[in-house]
């Protein structure tokens, strides 16, 4: 690491006491790179083990790498809590500007510690931290409107990151995420909430310094290469033409698209919400992440008139992808995509998670036609499937909580169902919603025991499908999990979009840290990998994640996947291997 780079200084702010103060921490980036494999250390540092997730006992980590600012599509930054969704680890990651202004503004880390005792959003302008008073932003129905008036108040234009709450993280819904410039977000695990216990309304950072490089000319040749691959190849194609809203109809045509709480997994109507019907309708804009020419975030542009105006129309551009068409979409049965991205925006504007939002109010669907709850429970909803209507009521009523029922709805469908009955239908994997794919049986496994209980841990979805036609066994499934799962420690640790993991492979990473002044061997960065992995599994096991109590949902059992209908004892089997593998290799650690 050049003596010079500012990526080893980690910006410490004390909501509590209104103060700050920079640490140099270079042994610490030194061994662990930076985004995951700091950010986890720094948690394990700040957390005390047991400690409520919305209390001040928690922090917010934001971690990024020695790629971010220097290559392509290193444009992540990495947000490290304890969740209040799972009551475990949390880590989410969000494009947009924030990984390159964090970077220019002269840190590899900023950790949040404390909370305030009124609203304030914190700015950081380069060495400069300011606590803005943030009253008249609090409570505000949309955190489209937050961002707009910080926007304008703020300097930096450009060079600057602004991340913020809506209602949903105020009013401490657990699956609460944090907007990022707009159309990205830390989506993931609650985040939102965090922000919100800690009354912290926005974080704007602007960044304005450079990174030193050491052999500039070595540098050039590595970035125009990797540019190359990037746009010049098929590798990111799909993203940047049709998003990953292209999964839609693969999805639906192997049987692997979830719909309606996974009784079924194919959508009689997902050409309707494909990638496809939505950019030949519906497409304003493609936008990129900071330092990425891959364009991926595609804009539908709403057009719906005003109420008391019908010859005039406003125009809402909202931000679309494959999750939030499943979890919002198929998993609902919406058939109209006015309907779809309706629902999309009111989400964004609180702030909410969409896998999660989407999985709950499934949930509350299949519970209301059961009985298990009533217009009582709902206050006058009927949940029913394709009536965009009257989730649109429902998800209001999730983030404002009137009755004891949207409180346990806003706690998570994981908690709801424990309330209300139905946990056999209750799509939840360690507490988290689950992602998008009824692909086989490691998707499903991976949901259950990847560090984030998200798919884009250990990849199981696109195992299954290169796969297909194969009888997998539990060992294979394993192997392929941990594999893949170590290898993301490091991309996240750079921190990589894992859209670009099929670019920076170990051999590529190698060669871009010459120019860095760094050598590093292909085996070391392996070995980091698992390293960073087991930190964050003895970290949940510290914070109680008692494997005994996994259980999977008795739903993915029902309904067939490509790989037939899955088998009870073969996850079993498999979880089990999984779980002794890891206690085998944490105490060979200890």
């Amino acid at each position: 690491m050049h003596r010079k780079d500012p990526l080893p200084r980690v910006l410490y702010i004390d909501l509590s006491s209104k103060r700050f103060w920079v640490e140099d921490r270079r042994e610490l980036f030194e061994e662990y790179l930076g985004g995951a494999g700091v950010a986890i250390n720094l948690l394990r540092e700040e957390v005390p083990r047991g400690a409520d997730p919305l209390s001040p006992e928690n922090a917010i980590v934001l971690a990024v790498g020695p790629f971010n600012g220097l290559y392509p599509m290193a444009s992540k930054t990495v947000a490290a809590f304890k969740s209040p969704l799972t009551g475990n680890l949390g880590e989410s990651h969000a494009g947009g500007r924030s990984g390159v202004a964090i970077r220019l503004a002269g840190y590899g880390a900023i950790v949040i510690r404390g909370a305030s005792d009124m609203p304030v959003w914190i700015s950081i302008y380069g060495d400069k931290v300011y606590f803005r008073d943030a009253r008249a932003l609090w409570g505000m129905r949309s955190a489209h409107t937050a961002g707009r008036i910080i926007r304008e108040v703020e300097g930096g234009y450009g060079f600057r990151t602004i991340m913020r709450i809506g209602r949903a993280g105020e009013r401490l819904v657990r699956y609460a995420c944090v907007d990022v410039d707009t159309f990205r977000h830390f989506g993931r695990l609650g985040l939102g909430a965090v922000f919100g216990s800690k009354r912290l309304k926005a974080l704007v950072v602007v960044g304005r310094g450079s990174i030193p490089v050491v052999d500039k000319v070595a540098y050039r040749k590595v970035y125009d290469e990797i540019y190359e691959e990037i746009v010049g190849t098929p590798a990111t194609k799909k993203y940047h033409e049709l998003g990953t809203a292209q999964n839609v109809i693969p999805l639906n045509e192997l049987g692997a698209l979830p719909t309606r709480n996974l009784r079924q997994a194919k959508f009689e109507h997902a050409e309707e919400l494909s990638g496809e019907r939505l950019a030949e309708r519906y497409l304003g804009r493609r936008v990129s992440c900071a330092h990425c020419p891959v364009a991926c975030i595609h804009l539908a542009a709403l057009r719906e008139p005003y109420e008391h105006e019908p010859y005039f129309y406003k125009t809402t551009f909202v931000s679309y992808d494959y999750e939030p068409i499943y979890s919002l979409g198929t998993m609902l049965g919406i058939r109209s995509p006015e309907g779809l991205l309706r629902i999309l925006d009111v989400v964004e504007i609180f702030a909410l998670d969409a896998m999660s939002t989407g999985v709950a109010l499934a949930w509350m669907t299949e519970a209301f036609e059961r009985g298990l709850i009533g217009e009582k429970e709902t206050m006058g909803v009927k949940p029913r499937w394709g009536d965009y209507e009257e989730y649109l009521k429902a998800i209001e009523l999730i983030v404002e909580q009137p009755n004891e029922f949207y409180r346990a709805l806003a706690m998570g469908t994981a908690y709801a169902a424990k309330v209300y009955g139905g946990e056999e239908f209750a799509l939840t994997y360690g507490g988290n919603e689950m992602p998008g794919y009824h692909t086989g049986p490691t998707a499903h496994l991976g949901f259950m025991v990847g560090a984030r209980h998200s798919h884009l841990d250990g990849a199981g979805y696109s195992y299954d499908q290169k796969t297909l036609g194969k009888e997998l066994t539990a060992e294979e499934m394993v192997e392929h999990l941990l594999r893949e799962e170590r290898w993301r420690q490091v991309l996240t640790s750079l921190v990589i979009c894992l859209f670009a993991r099929g670019i920076y492979k170990p051999q590529l990473v190698v060669k871009a840290f010459k120019p860095l002044g760094e050598e590093r061997s292909e085996d070391e960065l392996m070995n980091l990998g698992k390293r960073i992995h087991l930190l964050k599994l003895r970290y949940k096991l510290d914070e109680g994640f008692n494997i005994s109590t996994l259980k999977f949902p008795k739903r993915i059992f029902e309904t067939p996947t490509p790989h037939g209908n899955l088998s009870p004892e073969l996850l079993e089997e498999a979880l089990k291997l999984y779980w002794s593998r890891i206690t085998e290799e944490l105490s060979q650690q200890e």
